[in-house]
């Protein structure tokens, strides 16, 4: 479906993932999309680990996510969406550019952190995203694409004023099935019947494009 749509997609790759499926991860791979750092398993949370454990989380990660894929990757989410308040100074300490666990804007921000160093937030949707709406909130695939095409047609007019982030988080168990797949499809038809109006993106590349802006367009 996303070859179909000519969609970018960001896989948020735990590293256990090249032992279970790493067919799935070379699939991603093979289309371009980027990969996203997402901890070593979604059996752990890094947020209750002291630093010295959560150090050696991040690091593990990296590690073989960069071994796998040939080089570092520039963002990260943690498990479970797990952090402590170390996370942003541990992740930039990594070298990475970004994270995705703060969800407290539409727009991406600077994080200060220790050492002079600094991270970007970049937006992740909690509510276009199937694992809060159709399993916490047992909404229904017919809901969960209206509500992508509504919020889409909203921020689309808001970004009229200033750009907007709109992130959609999926996992394949949930949005993947038939049922719901037909739904889904319909919404990102819609999204990508104004591509000329939008910047189809991954994270990464907003990230990178932030970056780039004059000092202080950024918060």
């Amino acid at each position: 479906m996303f070859d179909a749509l000519d969609l970018p997609v960001a896989a948020l790759v735990n590293s256990t993932m090249y032992d279970y499926a790493p067919q799935l991860v070379a699939a991603h791979r093979a289309r371009g999309d980027e990969i996203v750092g997402h901890g070593r398993s979604n059996a752990e949370r890094q947020g209750h680990l002291d630093e010295a454990a959560e150090r050696a989380l991040i690091g593990d990660a990296t590690a073989r996510l960069t071994k796998e894929e040939g080089r570092p990757p520039e963002g990260w989410l943690g498990p479970w969406i797990s952090h402590s308040h170390r996370t942003p100074d541990l992740l930039a300490e990594a070298g990475y550019r970004y994270l995705l666990d703060w969800c407290m804007d539409d727009q991406p921000v600077w994080f200060r952190c220790r050492d002079g160093r600094r991270i970007m937030a970049v937006p992740y949707p909690q509510e276009l995203n199937d694992i809060p709406a159709i399993v916490a909130r047992k909404e229904n695939g017919a809901d969960f694409a209206d509500m992508i095409v509504d919020q889409f047609d909203e921020m689309l007019e808001l970004s009229q004023t200033r750009p907007l982030v709109m992130g959609l988080a999926l996992h394949a168990y949930i949005v993947g099935q038939p049922h719901r797949l037909k739904h889904l499809r319909r919404a990102l038809r819609h999204i990508v019947s104004r591509r000329e109006a939008v910047w189809i993106t991954t994270p990464g590349a907003i990230a990178r494009h932030c970056a780039e802006l004059p000092a202080n367009i950024v918060p």
